[in-house]
């Protein structure tokens, strides 16, 4: 939900910094993963009556989905958890996801590492304590107009600290987390913004802030994120602010409207929060406050839209159980909450509670794609004033696509 100073800095969850004590487990012990929504998997050998010995255990938070971006890829944007089981360290060396039998991805070395973070770690790495977890995020993109795997597999290459054999061997790979891929389609919604010039900062499918936000939520672990996009909107120059970047004058697009993406009741709403200073952390926030002022709006068949960082006090007069119409003002775009500078936070979730849930992919009904901003430019546009570097595209018109990570896109109005 903080845009600028996590979309730089990955290593710090959005939503809550995942805490979690080492645990100490003799070699050879089982271990009880923790309470969670995760999709208990088997193995590829689950049908097998061989037992294997597999130190490192598995399973996904949640069943992979596939939505369509505006890469004109197939993405399966999900988490697999990881735990080491035996009373060493290990290093993970390399990830393999396998669908239906077939490699679809390869990670390792330093191109896994942006992806894997031991629970509790301030920063990614390969490396496990004994009985520690980690989360490895995960996009397997897959091209348009090929076959979609029913079936993943997970193949994890690693490296204990000491050969204990025949069992723990210097090198080790073992099979993990055999998961359904969800045959569900994305929602298909209209978008929460309109005009020109929005960007999409934190969205899917990399290693952002939205995918690290692991949260420990009510005796469980979710990603309501995986799916969340952070808009900001750039003027005409391609900059996010002009002026002092803690003066909320400096944002043109700060009070935009914000609209509904469907229809359905409101089921929540906070109004109560003050706007942030832009350019700074806030600190001592409640839980209940990381979304500043916000709605949830109930969608229909398990899914929630959510809207966070809005101005306060309510100012279109909504009562929860009102029913809203795709395109009805809800609020006005603010910096409440768990922000450093003024955007909207959207997400689609699974339940009507913002941190304990899991996201879910939407698509858009239209919007034009206008360009994309790289990396370097947009680290530098977000500390000061000055233009985004956006480099045009052809101007396609998209339909029924999620925007990507660090998209510009176009919505009429």
């Amino acid at each position: 939900m903080e845009f600028a100073r996590l979309r730089k800095k990955a290593s710090a969850p959005l939503a809550l910094l995942v805490v979690f004590a080492t645990l100490t487990l003799a070699s050879g012990c089982s271990v009880e993963e923790p309470s969670s929504t995760a999709v208990q998997a088997a193995p590829d050998n689950a049908a097998s009556t061989e037992e294997l010995f597999t130190p490192i255990v598995g399973s996904v938070l949640d069943e992979p989905r596939i939505v369509r971006g505006t890469d004109d890829r197939d993405h399966l944007a999900y988490e697999l958890f990881l735990t080491n089981t035996i009373g060493q360290s290990v290093t993970v060396d390399a990830l393999s996801v396998r669908g239906d039998g077939e490699e679809i991805m390869r990670l390792s070395g330093e191109d896994l590492l942006p992806w894997m973070r031991a629970m509790g770690a301030p920063a990614p790495g390969y490396e496990l304590a004994s009985g520690q977890s980690a989360t490895v995020i995960l996009d397997v993109a897959l091209p348009v107009g090929g076959k979609a795997p029913q079936m993943l597999s997970h193949v994890i290459e690693f490296s204990p600290e000491t050969a204990m054999p025949p069992m723990v061997t210097e090198q080790m790979e073992q099979t993990i987390a055999r998961v359904p891929v969800s045959p569900s389609t994305p929602l298909v919604i209209g978008s929460p913004v309109s005009g020109d010039g929005w960007l999409d900062g934190n969205g899917c499918c990399g290693a952002s802030a939205h995918r690290s936000a692991i949260n420990p939520v009510n005796g469980a672990l979710y990603a309501p994120e995986r799916f969340a996009i952070d808009f900001v909107q750039l003027d005409e120059e391609s900059r996010i602010f002009d002026g002092p970047i803690d003066d909320l004058a400096s944002y043109a697009y700060y009070g935009a409207e914000i609209l509904a993406v469907g229809d359905g009741p409101i089921v929540s709403m906070k109004w109560d929060l003050p706007e942030e200073s832009p350019g700074s952390h806030p600190v001592g926030l409640e839980l209940n406050e990381y979304g500043g002022n916000h709605i949830v709006q109930d969608l229909g068949d398990g899914h929630y839209a959510f809207y966070a960082h809005l101005q306060g006090e309510n100012p279109e007069g909504l009562t929860v159980g009102q029913e809203m119409s795709r395109g009805d003002i809800l609020g006005y775009l603010g910096n409440s909450g768990n922000t450093d500078m003024p955007h909207l936070h959207f997400h689609v979730m699974d339940s009507p509670l913002p941190l304990g849930s899991n996201g879910v992919p939407f698509v858009f009904e239209s919007f034009t794609l206008t360009g994309t901003v790289n990396d370097a430019e947009l680290e530098e546009c977000m500390s000061r004033s000055q233009s985004c570097g956006v480099v045009a595209s052809d101007k396609a018109v998209m339909k029924k696509v999620m925007p990507l990570q660090q998209d510009v896109i176009s919505v009429p109005d």
